[in-house]
């Protein structure tokens, strides 16, 4: 559990491991056997008090796949047995007009998981029914916690860039649902997505986005080599640095980086009317400094836009484990113990990551 907030260093033991009274489900809850949580950097800013939690203790994790262990009062759509995931959306109000139109993660009242209540870093731990999601069978425990987090909000950046207008029906649902149908070649021929950053988010997101979006390319920006051996293994269509220039301009780009230093670099590779979609939960302040060599003709004019991506919806989380498991993709793991979860963080700290983390739970 994270018992106070500050940098994370190899000499500090950033997480405490603790004995805590197995939870119990109210009513409308759900306890689950806890048996992998994912590892994602939204952890790092919580420990090192960029989104620090509002209440400490906590236990973090919010990529979390287990056994229903023990339903609460009332719950109707699980069994004891089933298998469930748990994502970054814990709770939303229910009631506000966000909430009644399919944007629960826009919610005053939003909590989320592992950060405004425990989470899957555990054995046990409890959540509303309403967000536990049956897990296809296509995967395993520990494929499945990275699409939970990294995948579904990826997936909600890839609907925000606009490419999937006019290639799959009922988009935006007001309420959680499924829909099926065949995404149309004629949305996406010709079109380019790029990536800023190549992680556990952009790894997946890419592989759906070239499944839904027949003839689409796919350029991939990363600081490390071994990312972009990576990234040209799934498919990416060309490769670079941050700095460097690709032979196109693209029609959008979801930036997956707690940087500044890409968003300034990415915006000026955006065709007119090109949209820059930044999936990340915070902006580090130490290069700041890259917007000010922003120049309005070249990177903002002839209509680019930026929009952010804040939190997911039940429905970025139903959808994309649907269309993940149509592929199927096959998220690239690596697996701890839950004892090393802080020598987890502290890697994935580090960066040059290939695919995700995953904390395997005894």
């Amino acid at each position: 559990m994270i018992t106070e907030t500050g940098p994370i260093t190899e000499e500090r033991e950033i997480l405490q491991e603790a004995d805590v009274p197995i939870p119990e489900p109210g009513p409308g809850m759900v306890r689950i056997r806890v048996s992998a949580c994912g590892v994602c950097h939204t952890e790092l800013d919580e420990i090192e008090g960029r989104t620090p939690p509002p209440e400490l203790p906590v236990i973090p994790g919010h990529e979390v796949v287990g056994r229903v262990d023990l339903p609460g009062e009332g719950v109707r759509r699980f069994k004891i047995g089933d298998r469930v995931g748990v994502g970054w959306i814990y709770s939303s109000c229910g009631r506000c007009s966000y909430c009644l139109s399919g944007k629960q993660n826009l919610c005053p009242e939003f909590k989320a998981t592992g950060r405004d209540a425990n989470g899957g870093y555990a054995e046990y731990m409890v959540v509303p029914e309403g967000s536990a999601y049956p897990i296809p069978e296509a995967f395993s425990d520990t494929e499945a916690a990275p699409l939970l987090c990294a995948g579904s909000t990826g997936y909600r950046s890839l609907r925000l860039t606009g490419l999937l207008d006019g290639a799959l029906p009922d988009r935006a649902p007001k309420t959680s649902s499924s829909h099926s149908g065949t995404p149309g070649a004629e949305a996406s021929e010709g079109k380019i997505l790029g990536f800023t950053g190549f992680g556990a988010s952009a790894h997946l997101v890419m592989q759906l986005a070239l499944h839904l979006l027949p003839g689409l390319r796919c350029f991939v920006f990363a600081r490390s080599e071994r990312q972009r051996e990576f990234a040209e293994e799934l498919g990416a269509s060309w490769t670079g640095a941050t700095e460097d220039s690709p032979p196109e301009a693209m029609d959008a780009i979801i930036d997956t980086t707690p940087a500044w230093k890409p968003v300034a670099y990415a915006l000026r590779h955006l065709k007119p009317g090109g949209r820059l979609v930044i999936n990340a939960i915070r902006k580090e302040e130490k290069d700041k400094a890259a917007l000010l060599k922003l120049d309005y003709g070249r990177d903002l004019w002839m209509e680019r836009e930026i929009k952010s991506v804040a939190n997911l919806t039940p429905y970025d989380i139903e959808t994309f484990l649907k269309h993940a498991a149509e592929i199927p993709i096959k998220p690239l793991v690596e697996t701890y113990n839950l004892c090393d979860a802080g020598k987890a963080l502290k890697d994935l700290k580090k960066g040059n990551a290939r695919g995700a983390k995953v904390l395997v739970v005894p």
